[in-house]
């Protein structure tokens, strides 16, 4: 698409060609920023339905006021403007509250799709859409490559569900940004610049910079399709040789192939889900767990908050029993335990989740699972168990497995190994996008 991406109305059969891959009808949000992006995408939408479905869709924006400076109030009112030229509904959601000092463009981010999900729902959209480039593609894969991330890092994926409730869909990641602008200035169109995008301080502005440095295509390219097969083929490892003991011990065959790429994909992502984390472990202590998966003899290692526990029988995954802080809820109240269990309180009291510590019911049930008894007895240390005032009822209390890799945000090209590891925790597959064949196509 290189070439004949750089006139405008390559920008708009994109739009037109991402549109043919929805179930209709569909109401679709904008995230509008004000920048070229995004208000690139919402003009190529707007124009792309009206000649080719104006009564299969419609379209609401969105416009999130970070409050970070002064301008952005001006600007988020810009944006409702220039959405009222198109007829299109729009809605500023403000980002209030403290801001932290460091680690600002994360918590940006998380506050971002936060507020999305909540236009969306205001709005009756069902999935949001998002202005990200193929630039910022390159810049994704350098970031994750800059900081050594493990087997499976890539790039973002053209759909990625939020919250196991909303997808979020990128359709312009084919294309680069000097297209979007050339559409743009083609309808006469202005936009914002937003000066954090020249603040060297962030990660991302950094590799910007060196990518400008940088020949084409430096930093390799991106398959969704290899990713995609990757996931179905550590899925398959999941369901053939990985069995998970009252969602608290993974047990993997001795023999494992670990030096295999979907092999430790399947392996890594349990010690994410064991170890309550949201991410893979760096690329420095994937190499130090593989290499002592690959000796003979017994033993234990911890990493990632898991202890590998290598018997005669197999290897054995659980958490590890430290830093497990206790939670207390009040009636009604929905709490996260050790990054590894949403608790839901619906009855009248408080409650307190802890660490069963050892010689209680967990310990049981994993021994009758025909665990050794070390594996069992070690594994219940880091069990949660619910206590209630003055020991009452708490048959009230649900406690359900959060898988933190995905529950938060799940890659398209991710969902078979997900919905596997969701089975084998005893959770419910994810929901599938509300658009077909053409993503994958799209991503070539």
């Amino acid at each position: 698409m290189a070439a004949e991406a750089l006139t405008p109305i390559a920008v708009v059969d994109t739009a037109k060609r991402f549109l043919s891959s929805f179930e209709r009808p569909a109401r679709i949000l904008v995230a509008v920023s004000g920048g070229s992006d995004s208000k690139g995408l919402l003009l190529a939408l707007h124009e792309a339905i009206e000649a080719t479905g104006p009564n299969d869709f419609s379209l609401v924006a969105c416009t999130v006021d970070h409050a970070l400076r002064s301008e952005s109030a001006e600007e988020a009112r810009s944006v409702a403007a220039f959405c009222t030229t198109l007829g299109v509904a729009h809605v500023t959601m403000r980002w209030d509250g403290p801001k932290p000092e460091t680690g600002i463009q994360a918590a940006a981010r998380e506050a971002r799709y936060r507020l999305l999900a909540a236009a969306a729902e205001r709005l009756d959209a069902g999935c949001i859409v998002t202005g990200h480039t193929s630039d910022d593609q390159r810049e994704t894969i350098l970031m994750r490559l800059q900081r050594g991330e493990g087997p499976g890092a890539a790039g973002m994926a053209t759909a990625t569900l939020y919250d196991r409730r909303l997808w979020v869909l990128r359709p312009f990641l084919g294309l680069d940004r000097a297209a979007i602008r050339a559409f743009l200035d083609a309808r006469q169109v202005d936009w914002f610049d937003d000066p954090s995008n020249a603040n060297a301080r962030f990660e991302r502005v950094r590799a910007r910079a060196e990518l400008a440095r940088s020949p084409p295509n430096s930093v390799g390219a991106w398959d969704a399709r290899s990713r995609a097969r990757s996931s179905a083929n550590a899925a398959d490892v999941l369901g053939r040789d990985v069995r998970v003991h009252e969602k608290l011990v993974a047990e993997f065959p001795l023999a494992g192939q670990w030096r295999d790429i979907d092999w430790q994909r399947a392996l890594l992502a349990l010690v994410a889900v064991l170890g309550g984390r949201s991410h893979l472990p760096a690329a420095e202590t994937v190499e130090r767990i593989v290499h002592f998966l690959e000796r003979v003899e017994p033993g234990r290692l911890t990493a990632g908050g898991v202890v590998f526990d290598r018997r005669s029988t197999g290897i054995y995954l659980y958490r590890e029993a430290r830093g497990l802080k206790e939670l207390t809820l009040n009636a009604g109240e929905v709490g996260l335990w050790d990054g590894r269990f949403v608790v839901r309180n619906g009855g009248h009291q408080s409650i307190s989740v802890t660490a069963e510590g050892g010689r209680g019911p967990q310990q049981q049930r994993l021994i009758a699972a025909g665990l050794p008894p070390g594996v069992a007895g070690r594994a219940s240390l880091s069990a949660p168990i619910i206590l209630s005032e003055n020991g009452e009822n708490v048959a009230s209390v649900t406690i359900e497995p959060r898988i933190g890799l995905y529950d938060t945000f799940l890659p398209a090209f991710d969902r078979i190994m997900a919905d596997r590891i969701a089975g084998l925790f005893g959770r419910q597959r994810y929901l599938p996008p509300p658009v077909h064949d053409l993503l994958t196509e799209m991503e070539r």
